[in-house]
């Protein structure tokens, strides 16, 4: 949400939340690769501010399909810029809310140590069974995974290894269980602080794949709950940008 937005509403939300001592609450909907992210802003926040973060996970289109049928969140976090959008042509959500909250990597991860080499090697020579990606048609992440084979020249001769999830959660279970060998995942799934987590990864080049653009908005559930707004001003402070740095991901110019 622009800068001049909150500026009007944080006068109001001040008052509003120095004059209740109960303890709020906000329903989010949130993109599944920002799973880990969500819940360490939210502890910081409900810590902060007193206040309980309510948030579902799932695939950018599930999510989207759930608001369409009247799920009763007050903010979207979407893996994308056009479900965001769509959702504002739509009249589902407070005009002029919309933000980019971060810029997602994408990654090719194996949970096998050494595995991956840093670069697109194994995944060339094609020698394994099963190569787990997230479904191109909900969620932005497997998009981009598409995408990334597309501009290798290797969607043919991988389309029989494919094995596709729901969310990019879904694709990340795949590969940590051995159900593949090596999966397309989020960034953020596998990484903090500046390294990985676990196993053997290749960043995948930004010029490969359209940009992930996460956008996020509030919805018209949202617009009278003083919680859902004070949570966007808390996600665009100093605080938050170092937690969501934290993961991988950049922020938009002029954050």
């Amino acid at each position: 949400m622009p800068r001049s937005v909150f500026n009007a509403i944080s006068l109001c939300l001040g008052l509003a939340l120095s004059l209740s001592s109960r303890a709020g609450e906000v329903q989010v909907a949130v993109a599944a690769n920002f799973t880990a992210p969500m819940q360490a802003l939210a502890k910081q926040f409900e810590q902060a501010a007193g206040h309980r973060v309510v948030a579902s996970f799932g695939a950018t289109g599930q999510l989207y399909a759930q608001v369409r049928h009247g799920a009763p969140f007050e903010l979207f976090f979407s893996a994308d810029a056009s479900t965001p959008q769509k959702l504002e042509q739509e009249g589902l959500a407070v005009a002029g809310s919309r933000f980019t909250y971060a810029i997602g990597s994408l990654v090719l991860w194996s949970a096998r140590e050494g595995y991956l080499d840093g670069t697109d090697a194994v995944l060339r020579a094609g020698r394994f069974r099963h190569l787990a990606i997230a479904d191109p048609q909900t969620a932005p992440y497997g998009q981009a995974a598409v995408q990334t084979l597309q501009q290798l020249g290797l969607s043919d001769a991988l389309q029989g290894k494919l094995v596709v999830g729901q969310s990019i959660g879904k694709a990340l279970h795949f590969v940590s269980t051995g159900n593949a060998e090596l999966g397309f995942v989020a960034l953020s799934q596998v990484y903090r602080d500046g390294q990985l987590s676990s196993g053997s990864a290749w960043r995948v080049p930004a010029e490969l794949h359209d940009p992930i653009r996460q956008d996020a908005l509030m919805l018209k559930r949202g617009r009278d709950n003083p919680v859902a707004a004070a949570l966007v001003e808390y996600l665009q402070g100093a605080q938050a940008a170092a937690i969501i740095q934290s993961y991988g991901y950049q922020l938009a110019t002029g954050h």
